[in-house]
C-alpha cells in the first residue's frame, strides 16, 4: 500500500467522517477537548497503520475504535471517571459496525445543540460548531467570520471552557425548549454550506465534503421541525444555491459567474425541491432570513436566461432581508443587486458607504465588488487598485484566477454585469 495512496485515504476519511467519529467519541468522554484529542489521535495512527495493514473498508468505524480507546485509557488513567467507565463499558472495546457509526444521525444533532446552546453567544455557537463538526481549522473559521485567528482560537477556547463550567448537556433539546434553539442551529448550518460553497482557501471552488454535510443536517432538521418555515427555508436555499454546481466552473475549472452559466447544467430536480419548499412559505406574513434568501435563490432559479432575471424584485427583497438581518455582507450583495437593476452608478455608491464598516475590512468581495463596478465605468486605473487589494485578501486559487484575468483585462470593455450568486 503506498503511502500516497494512504495519505489520500486518511484526508477522505477526514472529509466524510469528522462528525461521526468525534460525536461518537464525546458520548464516550463527556469532554469535547478529550475527544478532539482522541480523534486527532486516530486520524494521525491512520497514516501509519494503515500503509502496513490495509485501508479498512469502513474506515470511520476503525477511527472510532481507536478515538474510543484512547479516551478510555485516558479515562482510566483519572479516577474520578471510574464512574463513567462502568457505563460504558467493554462495548466501547469491540469495533463498532456500519450501523453504530451511520445510523444514529442524533449523534452529529446532540453535537449541534450542545455547541448552539443559549449560554454560549451566537457568534461562539456558529464558531465551536464549524470546528468541531466540519473539523475545520481555527483559521478557516476565521476567515468565514472575518475575524483574526487569533481572536477565533480565543472565542473557541472559551466556548468550550463555557460548556464545561455552564454543565452543558450533550442531548438533543425537549420539544419545549427546541424552537428557541433552531436558529442558532440553522445559523450553523448556513454557514457550514457558505464555507463549502465557495472554499475560502485551496485549490477547489467547492468543498463537496461541507456542501453535502450542510444538505444532510438540513434535511434532518427538516425532518425533525417539518412545518417551520425557516427550517424549510434554509433547506431550499441550500438546494436551489448548490444546483447551479455544475455550471460554476468552466473548462480547465475556470470560474464562471452567474451571467455566464449554462442553465441546462443546473440540478433540475433539486431546483423542483427547493421551490415546492419556498412556495409552502409563500403565506408567512413575517418571514425570517432563510425564507428571504431562499425566494433570491428561486428568482434566479424560476428565471430562463440572465437576462430574464427579476432584478427589481430581487432588491426589493434584499431590502427585506437587510431589515430582519442587517448583516454587512447581506448589504454587499444588496449593493451588486442594485448594480445590476439601476446600474454600475448605483451599485458604486451603495458600496463606498458600505467601506468604512470595519466588519468588511479585509473582505476580499468588497474590494472586487467595487473593482467590478469602477471597471464597468471606465475607471480602469481605480478599478486595478481594488482588484490588487481583492487578490492581497483571497485564498481561493479558482477565485483568484478569475481575480487576475480581471485585473490582466482592464483594458477591454465590458458587456454586462456580474452577481454575487456564482
Amino acid at each position: 500500500m503506498g503511502q500516497s495512496d494512504v495519505e489520500a485515504a486518511v484526508a477522505d476519511a477526514y472529509r466524510n467522517e469528522w462528525a461521526f467519529v468525534l460525536a461518537a467519541t464525546i458520548r464516550v468522554t463527556g469532554e469535547i477537548d478529550l475527544a478532539e484529542e482522541c480523534v486527532q489521535e486516530a486520524f494521525a495512527r491512520a497514516l501509519s497503520a494503515w500503509p502496513s495493514s490495509g485501508i479498512p473498508k469502513n474506515s470511520g468505524a476503525w477511527l472510532t475504535v481507536v478515538a474510543r480507546r484512547r479516551a478510555i485509557d485516558q479515562l482510566r488513567r483519572e479516577s474520578t471517571q471510574q464512574r463513567l467507565l462502568s457505563e460504558v463499558g467493554a462495548s466501547s472495546e469491540t469495533a463498532p459496525d456500519v450501523g453504530e457509526v451511520h445510523s444514529i444521525p442524533d449523534d452529529r444533532l446532540r453535537l449541534i445543540f450542545t455547541c448552539c446552546h443559549p449560554a454560549l453567544s451566537g457568534e461562539a455557537q456558529v464558531a465551536l460548531t464549524l470546528r468541531l463538526l466540519c473539523g475545520l481549522t481555527t483559521a478557516e473559521v476565521a476567515r468565514a467570520f472575518l475575524v483574526s485567528e487569533s481572536t477565533m482560537a480565543a472565542r473557541i477556547t472559551r466556548a468550550k471552557k463555557k460548556i464545561v463550567a455552564a454543565h452543558i448537556p450533550y442531548r438533543i433539546p425537549t420539544a419545549e425548549d427546541l424552537p428557541e434553539r433552531i436558529d442558532a442551529v440553522l445559523s450553523v448550518l448556513h454557514l457550514v454550506f457558505s464555507t463549502g460553497h465557495t472554499a475560502p482557501s485551496g485549490a477547489e471552488l467547492v468543498r463537496l465534503d461541507l456542501v453535502e454535510r450542510a444538505l444532510e443536517l438540513a434535511r434532518l432538521m427538516d425532518s425533525l421541525v417539518p412545518h417551520d418555515a425557516e427550517v424549510g427555508g434554509l433547506l431550499a436555499l441550500i438546494l436551489l444555491t448548490d444546483a447551479r454546481r455544475g455550471a460554476r466552473t468552466g473548462p480547465g475549472g475556470s470560474m464562471q459567474l452567474l451571467s455566464e452559466q449554462d442553465r441546462s447544467l443546473w440540478d433540475r430536480d433539486a431546483i423542483l425541491e427547493g421551490l415546492e419548499l419556498v412556495e409552502a412559505s409563500s403565506s408567512v406574513e413575517r418571514p425570517g432570513r432563510f425564507t428571504l434568501m431562499a425566494r433570491i435563490a428561486a428568482v434566479h432559479a424560476r428565471a430562463p436566461s440572465w437576462e430574464a432575471t427579476d432584478w427589481v424584485e430581487i432588491v426589493s427583497v434584499y431590502d427585506q432581508l437587510l431589515a430582519v438581518w442587517p448583516s454587512p455582507v447581506v448589504a454587499l450583495n444588496r449593493a451588486v443587486a442594485i448594480g445590476i437593476a439601476q446600474g454600475p452608478a448605483a451599485g458604486l455608491e451603495v458600496v463606498e458607504r458600505l467601506s468604512t464598516d470595519a466588519q468588511l475590512d479585509g473582505y476580499s468581495y468588497l474590494a472586487s465588488t467595487r473593482a467590478d463596478f469602477l471597471r464597468q465605468l471606465g475607471r480602469s486605473d481605480e478599478a486595478r487598485s481594488y482588484y490588487e487589494v481583492a487578490l492581497r485578501h483571497c485564498d481561493n486559487e479558482v477565485e483568484r484566477l478569475f481575480l487576475r484575468a480581471r485585473l490582466d483585462g482592464l483594458s477591454s470593455p465590458s458587456h454586462q454585469s456580474e452577481d454575487e450568486h456564482a
